[in-house]
């Protein structure tokens, strides 16, 4: 009797290596041109930039990935500066529609790129669109989401076998701007004087190779504004240079880029092409580096979670204090207290909080994958990895470009990013309310807990004459 309990743990782990060595992936990849052909203004900048030219193509990309029993999750990558809550919600809608996955199972990412169009309903208030350029904006974002669904069909419809391997590099023009003035940044590097604040240089790396073992995709992130340039030329700042460096040396491999949590990073100095194709090559060589030595396998199974938490406002406006901002000598902010003024009059009722999108994601037992809307600081990404550990990756630009996400030491210490900007965001309100940070982080553990693999626990205590059994743990 022992001899047969002994021969059928054997096979059990035998079988359950087996499944731990062929993981099942299946991955498809996806990609559309998004260049505007109309002259949409570009984004970024609350000033009129009509385009002057083409640097290079501006893309969507997609990624698809299937475990063995059936999961998919697809993943968007785009060089905008940022989608709307609006064009978010169009997209989940169309690709649950034709698709079949819901909200958990898609992740619309942004660069933040400061050299692609303006987009329908982002920072509302923040571009002096005329009648004209509104037309053209709606009929842009109108068009660029059919691409980014036809896109995500084409990763979905060409799923093929694969193997996943992830990897860690680093990079470092990244540089935190709060705590380091811009003009002294060249003179401190010159001199080898140490910069000042919070970083994350991290390069995480998603290699996807196929049977037989060409590498067919890679998705990489890193942590900085792509506020390179601020020209009128359509091009999709260093992320660009990168992703086209990586294509160039792996033909037939598509490279994707995420923007991690790089909303007080910038890179500094700035503001020519040499220097943003110097930024590309140096975070594309980062990325080579890793591809280059050995990467961890990732082994199967697929697990999503989504949640909306509230983050209420600090004070809601009030006609009082819109007046003199409206009547003031910001053009921007007039706008925006004219709006609300507007809807005040017609006795619409302010939320008091904003829908907040945290999503996450569990690949293989290895990488966890957590998606964060607006422009989260650099503190989230470090408190994340610091609380969940290794194999942790966060992009700081997902679904939904809210507004600056600040932390709790950042919103004390005020400022662009901390302090009263909620309403270069089109909101109806100056400030988050200061427990951001927890109300964030609170989310995030529940949508991390319900993506957890969770193994069953054995029917009988174990003993010599009673060995345990080999414990899978269960994938959906």
């Amino acid at each position: 009797m022992r001899m047969v309990l002994a021969i059928v743990v054997f096979l059990v782990g035998f079988v359950c290596s087996g499944v731990a060595e062929q993981p099942g992936w299946r991955v498809g990849m996806g990609r559309r041109v998004i260049t505007p052909r109309t002259p949409v203004w570009l984004a970024g900048y609350g000033v009129r930039r009509a385009p002057d030219g083409k640097l290079h193509d501006l893309w969507v990309k997609t990624l698809a990935l299937r475990d063995a029993n059936g999961k998919r999750v697809v993943m968007a990558t785009t060089d905008h500066m940022g989608m709307s809550k609006t064009i978010y919600e169009s997209l989940v809608a169309k690709v649950q529609r034709q698709f079949a996955l819901d909200r958990s199972e898609f992740m619309l990412t942004f660069s933040h790129n400061h050299c692609g169009p303006v987009l329908k309903d982002d920072l509302v208030d923040y571009y002096p669109l005329d009648d004209e350029q509104r037309r053209l904006v709606a009929e842009y974002s109108d068009w660029m989401e059919d691409q980014v669904v036809q896109a995500v069909g084409e990763a979905l419809a060409g799923l093929q076998p694969a193997r996943l391997f992830m990897g860690k590099g680093k990079c470092t023009f990244a540089i935190n701007r709060r705590d380091n003035a811009e003009a002294e940044v060249p003179k401190l590097l010159a001199e080898g004087k140490p910069l000042r604040g919070a970083v994350d240089h991290d390069v995480p790396v998603l290699a996807i190779r196929d049977e037989r073992d060409k590498l067919v995709g890679v998705l990489f992130g890193y942590a900085c504004h792509p506020t390179t340039l601020a020209w009128n030329t359509w091009c999709g700042d260093y992320p660009g240079f990168a992703q086209i460096n990586l294509e160039s040396r792996h033909p037939g491999c598509s490279a994707m880029f995420f923007n991690a949590c790089g909303g007080d990073q910038n890179p500094i100095p700035r503001r020519t092409v040499e220097l943003c194709k110097r930024y590309g090559a140096m975070l594309s060589d980062a990325v080579e580096e890793v591809l280059g030595r050995g990467m961890q396998p990732v082994s199967g199974g697929l697990r999503s979670a989504f949640e909306f938490v509230e983050l209420p406002y600090e004070e809601l406006v009030t006609r009082e204090k819109l007046l003199p901002i409206a009547n003031g000598p910001s053009p921007l902010h007039a706008r925006w207290a004219q709006r609300m003024l507007k809807l005040i009059d017609a006795k619409v009722a302010f939320p008091t909080s904003y829908p907040y999108p945290v999503q996450a994601w569990r690949i293989g037992e290895e990488l966890l994958l957590i998606g964060l809307g607006g422009e989260a600081v650099v503190d989230y990404s470090l408190r994340f990895k610091r609380e969940f550990g290794p194999g942790v990756w966060v992009c700081g630009y997902a679904n939904d470009m809210a507004a600056y996400i600040p932390s709790r030491r950042v919103w004390n210490e005020g400022g662009y990013e901390g302090g009263p900007h909620l309403d270069e965001y089109g909101r109806p309100a100056w400030r988050w309310t200061a427990d951001v940070e927890d109300r964030i982080a609170a989310a995030v553990h529940r949508v991390v807990q319900s993506v957890r693999w969770t193994p069953p626990a054995p029917t009988a205590s174990p003993s010599p004459a009673n060995p345990p059994p080999a414990i899978v743990p269960t994938r959906r």
